[in-house]
């Protein structure tokens, strides 16, 4: 059974989904945009049977309560705070971490700051960022792929066009993918006042300030062969950024969206994974 939960921290509340024993070995999962908690859904009942207490936030400007209106207020610092007073929140002083997308650069930049709080680390899809970052100075392809956040980070411009005629600019960008109705529910989400500005000021709050370093943690790095948005480059390179126990799992064929496109094959690796740190 999936529960709902309200997690009040100094910066408000955040909405969440729960699942498994209080007492079960704790895991947070983070999202990535333009999605929400419910991305986790099979991930989080299915670590709940197993016993282990999983936990996926709806994370800043997500959950309504905690939707500030400066896009500094976004910065990677903030982001990743939030994962450490969510934990704090829920007595978490090691937890195992794992995130897609947005969520997995936060979750690689909590690894780095906070390396002793995480019993493992596993990321979905978004390289380590340093390998990202010489990637799109130095590989044509990745340079390409990355050009949208450009033009996302453009104030208001960006919501009108990825709002009107139904959201279709939103919808095209899952590609058919997804299921209609986990579609709609993300719409839905967006639409709210104020909703898809907090999402997309994650792009706009500017690059992270420190550079981040090699990670201890043991990780996973999962990455799916179909990924419009990050490519072989950075994906390959990210084994060079971790000085810790390292495994990368590529899975064929499959999109961006792979948490929803590949529940089971994510799930299982991810549960493999726990298992062994």
């Amino acid at each position: 059974m999936i529960e709902q939960l309200s997690i009040p921290t100094a910066a408000g509340s955040f909405d969440a989904i729960a699942a498994g024993p209080e007492d079960g070995r704790p895991v947070l999962l983070l999202h990535g945009f333009p999605e929400a908690a419910v991305e986790w859904e099979h991930q989080v009942a299915t670590l709940g049977v197993l016993g282990y207490r999983a936990v996926a936030p709806d994370q800043r400007g997500y959950s309504p309560d905690v939707r500030p209106e400066q896009s500094s207020e976004y910065s990677i610092d903030h982001l990743v705070g939030d994962v450490v007073a969510i934990a704090d929140r829920l007595g978490w002083n090691e937890f195992d971490l794992v995130g897609h997308d947005w969520g997995g650069a936060v979750a690689w930049w909590t690894a780095d700051a906070h390396p002793g709080r995480l019993r493992s680390l596993t990321v979905i899809s978004t390289p380590h960022p340093a390998a990202l970052a010489d990637a799109m100075k130095t590989d044509e392809d990745q340079h390409l792929r990355s050009a949208y956040m450009t033009e996302w980070r453009q104030t208001r411009v960006t919501e009108r066009r990825m709002l009107e005629n139904n959201a279709d600019a939103l919808r095209r960008m899952f590609d058919w993918k997804l299921p209609p109705s986990k579609v709609d529910e993300y719409i839905r989400r967006l639409s709210e006042p104020g909703a898809l500005t907090a999402a997309l000021n994650w792009y706009r709050a500017g690059r992270p300030g420190g550079k981040i370093g090699p990670i201890e943690v043991p990780t996973l790095y999962i990455w799916s062969t179909e990924d419009a948005a990050f490519g072989s480059t950075a994906a390959l390179d990210t084994a060079n950024r971790v000085t810790g126990p390292y495994r990368f799992e590529m899975i064929e064929d499959v999109s961006h969206w792979v948490v929803e496109e590949a529940p089971e094959a994510v799930t299982s690796l991810v549960v493999e994974h726990l298992s062994s740190h």
